[in-house]
């Protein structure tokens, strides 16, 4: 899983940094677009097009008999009940081949989610001088968390005590960033040591690109949503909030707002590409 991940993050690391001169705007546009269009020529070589066809003109067909024997009910009846069997062979027919396009689509979501849906988290002029609540609250699930002990990097300073749960597996600390930079946040417990990255001030430091970010580190199937980082062992999670990232002229911002603007794309694109590809859907 991690080394899907690590290969797809560098195929996208490659593409993205020509089309990135375009404004993130357009690379949400095309690579959403280019998916869409991508999807729906694999949906025409898995999916039974013969199957789909000949279901789509039987439905067509019962619904012309509905129109001319509407006086009749036994007919009329028998023909609703045909519709509707059909119908449901019409779903079976679509849904299996999305199954694996689904599959693509949370890959390239995680890839555009990570780069483009947060924004570093700020820099605060001093730790002495930050009030409770302002910073960000690290939460720790992990057994043993009675034993965990969390190290900061000069730039990242705590401004509460780690609080810790053991009978819940939890733990929590609040700290503040204040140097611009990534930084790993070490953590040790139950005789492991693993760490959480940290990207404080602007998106560009340094002539170097953001390099995509994520709120959680996880573990299990959770891992496919989140690429940036490498997973956990199974159950354990290691969180903070970073600030939404605005989209610029595209509507919404954070993850939600990158996930709105694929499906809408993708399906703009997929459907301005149906009948050049000739594809029954």
């Amino acid at each position: 899983m991690g080394t899907l991940q690590r290969i797809l993050t560098s195929f996208f690391d490659a593409v993205l940094a020509p089309l990135e001169a375009l404004g993130m705007e357009w690379v949400l546009i095309l690579l959403s677009g280019a998916f869409g269009v991508f999807a729906l020529w694999v949906f025409k070589r898995i999916s039974p097009q013969r199957a789909i066809r000949r279901t789509k003109d039987l439905i067509k067909g019962a619904m012309i008999e509905i129109r001319i024997y509407q006086d009749d009910l036994r007919l009329v009846t028998r023909a609703i009940g045909r519709v509707l069997r059909l119908n449901l062979r019409y779903l079976a027919l679509n849904v299996g081949p999305f199954v694996p396009l689904a599959f693509l689509f949370v890959l390239l979501a995680g890839q555009l989610v990570t780069r483009y849906a947060f924004d570093p988290i700020p820099v605060e002029a001093s730790a002495s001088t930050a009030l409770a609540g302002v910073g960000r609250t690290l939460s720790i699930d992990w057994e043993g968390a009675g034993d965990l002990n969390v190290r900061f990097p000069k730039g990242l300073d705590p401004v509460s005590a780690l609080v810790r749960a053991p009978e819940q597996g939890r733990a929590f600390q609040e700290f503040v960033a204040t140097a611009p930079g990534s930084f790993e946040i070490e953590i040790e417990g139950a005789g492991e040591t693993f760490s959480k990255r940290v990207w404080a001030g602007e998106r560009a430091q340094n002539g170097h690109r953001f390099p995509g970010v994520q709120p959680a580190r996880l573990s299990g199937w959770e891992v496919w949503l989140w690429p940036a980082e490498a997973g956990l062992r199974d159950g354990a999670r290691i969180e903070f909030h970073y600030p939404d990232h605005a989209l610029g002229w595209l509507p919404g911002s954070g993850p939600s707002g990158v996930l709105l603007n694929m499906l809408l794309f993708s399906m703009l694109f997929g459907f301005l590409a149906i009948k050049p590809l000739g594809v029954e859907i």
